[in-house]
């Protein structure tokens, strides 16, 4: 699985982690996000993100 990174602070989304701060289990892939994921760093929305 890809990760991802904020185009605007820089976090990187990894699968492998999942995003415990808004209940995203490990082993959930970028694509498979809810459309109401933001990033948990800056609260921008997925297309502001981009494949490393």
């Amino acid at each position: 699985m890809d990760k991802y990174i904020c185009l605007v602070c820089g976090y990187v989304y990894d699968p492998e982690k999942g995003d415990p701060s808004q209940e995203i289990a490990p082993g959930t892939a970028f694509e498979d996000l809810p459309d109401t994921w933001v990033c948990p760093l800056c609260k921008v929305t997925k297309d502001n993100f981009k494949k490393q």
